[in-house]
């Protein structure tokens, strides 16, 4: 059964939150905060602002970890234990607002591209600090798959579910969108029993680009139907805007 229909807006996070208000009119269960921009929650006066918007309404929340310049599969080491800390600050600073925090996972530099397994290790290592820092706040913190650019990690599922492995404290985000650009919505779609969150938008399947659903070539009557047979958590519509987060919940409220 399906925990709830959340919006996410990650071409948002410099506006005024006061835009989620929308997000309730529309009928959404809840709001996944971009961690970034507005939205840092480790800035003091940022998330005072987020929390006077959210005292007046009902939503519930999920985060998605900060990611901009971040690669926690770094072999340059500042940069590695950097990408480190700022997520597990936001986990921190998440966990009286959620129990469900996105990462990114890292992605190979032209100096990591030489070697490809210390990178996998670093982002191995990186997760058990993370997972461990999760644990402690309660949180799951959910490492998700990653689009069609061959220098990420984690594009497909072998990849992903094998990096979390053994890790406690770390879960799965998958997100349909990305696995459209790899080709893989199939094969992601076989392994969603065990997803911790789930990410839903649409696209042609080249590129990121948040289409609303039913705007891209997503076959969303297959997708449609292993969600609500085989999925049992939030489901999180990232978009644009609110135009096309009403677009989206009218498909999802057609769904048999």
């Amino acid at each position: 059964m399906i925990a709830g229909y959340y919006f996410s807006s990650s071409s948002k996070v410099w506006e005024d939150p006061e835009w989620i208000l929308g997000i309730e009119e529309l009928g959404y269960d809840g709001w996944e905060i971009s961690a970034d921009g507005n939205y840092r929650l480790d800035d003091p006066k940022k998330r005072a602002r987020i929390d006077e918007v959210l005292s007046s309404t009902t939503l519930d929340i999920t985060v998605h970890a900060p990611y901009g310049d971040l690669n926690l599969a770094s072999i340059n080491y500042p940069i590695w234990r950097e990408s480190i800390r700022q997520i597990c600050l936001c986990i921190e600073h998440a966990a009286d607002l959620t129990d469900r925090v996105t990462l990114h996972p890292g992605y190979l530099s032209p100096l990591s591209k030489l070697d490809p397994g210390r990178a996998w290790a670093l982002q191995k290592e990186a997760l058990g600090e993370i997972g461990a820092v999760a644990v402690d706040c309660g949180v799951l913190a959910c490492l998700e798959n990653m689009i069609s650019i061959k220098e990420f990690l984690c594009r497909d599922p072998g990849e992903l579910f094998g990096m979390i492995d053994g890790i406690e404290g770390i879960g799965v985000t998958i997100d349909i969108g990305h696995a459209n650009t790899t080709s893989t919505i199939d094969e992601f779609l076989h392994h969603l029993p065990a997803a911790n969150h789930l990410h839903i938008h649409d696209n042609h399947g080249r590129t990121d680009e948040h289409l609303a659903l039913m705007k891209g070539t997503v076959n969303w009557k297959k997708v449609s139907r292993a969600i609500l047979d085989t999925y049992t958590g939030i489901v999180v519509v990232e978009g644009r805007n609110l135009k096309e987060a009403e677009e989206s919940l009218t498909v999802i409220r057609g769904w048999q």
